[in-house]
């Protein structure tokens, strides 16, 4: 599978809401998951391999951001047909294995990829306390494997200058990923 990186951050564009189901039973919208200092927005699955090597980091990460007032999601926009590794009742298993301390969501119709722009998994989209974006890069310089212990934890650093600021940085490193599975022409929706 080919690395894909997703696009550069637009500063200022704003959150499109959603509504939709998590793993835990609960559905939810983007001002249920609204952090009074920041919230990121995140597009993951499965099987990505890319995924696979940052997931002791997200908790990591996103426990930490979490004291600052930032909080997340994790949504889920390929298409499970096609890829099984992803279907809902396996998101159930790994958000318990992992433990994952923010909302684990399924977007079914992959309407909400799609209003995000959303490229590759892992995806991440960090806004201000408008729902504004302020930061769309990588968690770190991870790949396909776990980057160095050391590395520098961009995502980390990224939002604590927006809960202090308001502000994310001028450089930002993209992403890169797993493509989104998307749903061939006329296929429906499972």
């Amino acid at each position: 599978m080919p690395a894909m990186e997703q696009a550069i951050c637009d500063f200022g564009w704003k959150a499109p809401d959603f509504s939709l189901r998590g793993t835990d039973g609960k559905t939810y919208s983007l001002d249920d998951v609204r952090g009074p200092k920041g919230t990121v927005v995140m597009f993951i699955c499965n099987h990505c391999p890319y995924v696979k090597a940052i997931q002791n980091r997200l908790v990591r990460d996103f426990a930490e951001l979490a004291d600052l007032g930032i909080a997340a999601i994790a949504i889920m926009s390929n298409d499970p047909t096609e890829y099984p590794e992803d279907s809902f009742e396996n998101m159930k298993k790994v958000a318990a294995e992992v433990g994952y301390p923010f909302p684990y969501v399924i977007d079914e119709t992959q309407a909400v990829g799609r209003a995000y722009d959303a490229r590759c998994t892992p995806d991440f989209f960090g806004f201000d306390a408008e729902l504004e974006l302020q930061y769309r890069g990588r968690l770190d310089a991870s790949r396909n494997t776990p980057g160095p212990v050391d590395a520098k934890r961009e995502l980390v650093w990224a939002m604590k200058r927006v809960a202090e600021t308001g502000k994310g940085p001028a450089d930002q490193i993209a992403s890169v990923g797993c493509s989104i599975k998307w749903r061939k022409e006329g296929a429906s929706v499972a």
